[in-house]
């Protein structure tokens, strides 16, 4: 089991921090994903007896760090995913990079921005 963060907890959402590397939810290669270390997190924390609820509000990507924001009842995971189709939920991101930077003409995986 991964060492997980947690940066806020209450009754209704759970607030961890993702390292690079890991998926956000399950995919095909079957690799440890934060949907499932979140769910054995509470099922632990809270000696839960079979499957816990956690609503994936947002995703990260793959090789992305940072913080993301589960719902741990129905009734939060649907106010927060209409948040996300009302762009109510704002995500930020800051990019570490190594070297120079052309003012004139910035990209990123052939987007200019």
């Amino acid at each position: 089991m991964l060492n997980l963060k947690v940066i806020f907890e209450d009754n209704h959402i759970i607030v961890v921090e993702k390292v690079p590397n890991i998926p956000s939810q399950s995919d095909k290669t079957g690799d440890m994903d934060m949907l499932t270390i979140v769910k054995q997190y509470l099922k632990e924390k809270y000696s839960k007896p079979g499957n816990v609820f956690l609503g994936l509000i947002h995703r990260l990507d793959r090789p992305v760090g940072g913080i993301m924001i589960f719902a741990k009842t129905s009734k939060a995971a649907s106010r927060l995913s209409e948040q996300v189709r009302n762009k109510v939920f704002k995500k930020k991101y800051l990019a570490v990079v190594d070297g120079r930077i052309d003012k004139k003409r910035r990209c990123f995986r052939g987007l200019f921005i």
